[in-house]
Order: structure tokens, then C-alpha cells, then sequence
């Protein structure tokens, strides 16, 4: 099994640091979802572990190797980010047929069929200058990159951008197909977090720098609760157990818990309890607290 390790990762920009001390495993053969608010350090992160980015202190290693300008390691990996276009960038002028053209000097393993057919299935014209194409067109763009590149490890930048929920829901499909073929790896950064859990093996949620949480999905839903009720009720209902996010309105209180194995709430106390989806337990994991 292939593994890619980050070890004590930093980044900082001057006197900001964007990302502190960051120790990560990745194993080969899953689908990972990142999730963090704008700031948190995803792109950065996803940048030095793809070499297109140098760490101030840290390392990458793919199997051992340091990645760093190592290009058997590099070709192992593809990170397809979203496209910002810039009159100052020239890149603009090129057309989809030249940009995919010049990815595919790039990615050693390039399926330049499976890029002709995702074209066609998104209707891209391959003349069209990349300047003229709408958000959601050059999100696919960024996809077809993500997809033929055949990259061991393939991490995705906001890859449902601009998307409307049909071809969002194509692109899901797209993704698990070719998981399930290929036994590839996938990083998954998006901020529509509920419609891609149902993808994610494992979520990575990142804050201010940090890696807070790294989990099986659907263990750490399965352990969240949302606790509410008079708030002395609800103390004494959650007291010893790990808390987040608390909601005070007047006397009544809710409160997020995430319960290890084995565990529950204590007994005897008059609450309500829902459970959660994984967009509530990111708010509450990187939320402020609520108080009125």
C-alpha cells in the first residue's frame, strides 16, 4: 500500500502563518473530503503536497521519497485546482484543446481518450478561448485535468465550482467510477460539504492551520449528537463528554457532543437529541460559540 506522509508541515507568508506544524497520512486506495473555512490553509496544504508549493519547515514524502523536486515521485501525483483567469496571466488566450494539450506533456499516464470523451459529455467546445468560458465551464476543465491526468494521487480544488446540482451529481458519478476501476487516491477540498459526504472514505477537517480532525466519515457522524433543552438539563446531560458549539437562548441551551465507542449521554436528564450530518459537526468543530 502506498503511502504519502506529511510530517510537520509550516507554512508562513512573513508573519503569518498559514499553516502550523501539520502532520497528515495518506494511504492509497481512498477517497478523502478536506473541509475548512476560506483561510483554514486547504490550498496551500494541497499545494506543497503536489511540489507546486515549497513548505517553509516540513516535509512530503510519496513511499518514502521526498517529493521535492523529485519527478518519479511528481509523477505519481496530479493537483487540479481551480482556474483563475487573468488578462496578465496570458493564460486566457489559450483554447481548451491547447490547455489540455499542455497537460498532457505534463501527466506521464494522460488518457487522452477519457479527455476527449469528458469534453464531449460536458459540451466543451475545444476551440473556445478558456477566457469566454463561464465558472462552472472552467470547473469542468479543471475536472477533465483531475480525471485523465490517471494521477495515483489526485487531489481536487473546489471542483464543483460554479456548478449547477445536475452536473454536480454527474461529476460525483464520474469520480466513483473511476475510483472503483482504478483503486485511485482523491482529495476532495469543497465548501458544499453535505453533497460530498456520501463520497468521502475519510474527512480531513482543517482550522486556522491545523488539522483538527482526520476520521472515517461515517464513524465520526455516527458519534455526533445534538443535545437541547433547559440548559441545566442539558449540562447535566452531556457533562464528562466532549462538547462543541454551544447555543444559549435564554434558559434553554443545545449543544454539539461527539461520543468516543461505548459512550453515551447521561441519564435521567429531560432533552432532545438529534443526530447529525457532517456540515453540522464542521460548524460546530470550527463555529463560535452562540449566546443570546
Amino acid at each position: 500500500m502506498s503511502k504519502m506522509i506529511c510530517k510537520n508541515l509550516t507554512k508562513t507568508y512573513g508573519k503569518k502563518t498559514v499553516l502550523e506544524n501539520l502532520n497528515l497520512t495518506l494511504e492509497s486506495g481512498k477517497i478523502y473530503g478536506l473541509i475548512g473555512r476560506n483561510g483554514a490553509g486547504k490550498t496551500t496544504m494541497l499545494s506543497i503536497m503536489s511540489n507546486q508549493n515549497p513548505a517553509t519547515s516540513g516535509m512530503v514524502t510519496l513511499d518514502g521519497e521526498n517529493i521535492w523536486e523529485n519527478r518519479k515521485a511528481l509523477d505519481r501525483i496530479c493537483f487540479s485546482r481551480e482556474l483563475n483567469i487573468s488578462a496578465e496571466s496570458g493564460l486566457g488566450a489559450y483554447t481548451v484543446k491547447k490547455y489540455l494539450a499542455a497537460a498532457a506533456c505534463y501527466f506521464v499516464h494522460w488518457d487522452k481518450e477519457m479527455a476527449q470523451r469528458l469534453m464531449e459529455l460536458f459540451e466543451l467546445n475545444p476551440k473556445t478561448k478558456l477566457n469566454k468560458l463561464s465558472k462552472g465551464m472552467l470547473s469542468m476543465v479543471t475536472i477533465i485535468v483531475a480525471l485523465a491526468s490517471k494521477a495515483e494521487f489526485t487531489f481536487l480544488d473546489e471542483p464543483v465550482a460554479g456548478l449547477d446540482v445536475v452536473a454536480r451529481e454527474q461529476f460525483y458519478k464520474l469520480l466513483l467510477d473511476e475510483y472503483t476501476e482504478t483503486g485511485r487516491t482523491f482529495v476532495i477540498s469543497t465548501h458544499i460539504i453535505e453533497e460530498a459526504a456520501d463520497v468521502m472514505e475519510e474527512v480531513i477537517i482543517i482550522d486556522k492551520g491545523r488539522i483538527i480532525r482526520h476520521e472515517n466519515t461515517q464513524e465520526l457522524v455516527d458519534s455526533a449528537r445534538y443535545v437541547s433543552g433547559l440548559a441545566d438539563q442539558v449540562d447535566g446531560a452531556v457533562d464528562g463528554l466532549e462538547q462543541h458549539h454551544a447555543e444559549k437562548m435564554g434558559r434553554s441551551k443545545g449543544v454539539t457532543v461527539l461520543l468516543e465507542e461505548g459512550q453515551d449521554l447521561n441519564p435521567g436528564f429531560d432533552v432532545t437529541v438529534q443526530s447529525v450530518n457532517l456540515q453540522k459537526i464542521f460548524v460546530s468543530l470550527c463555529g463560535e460559540e452562540v449566546k443570546s
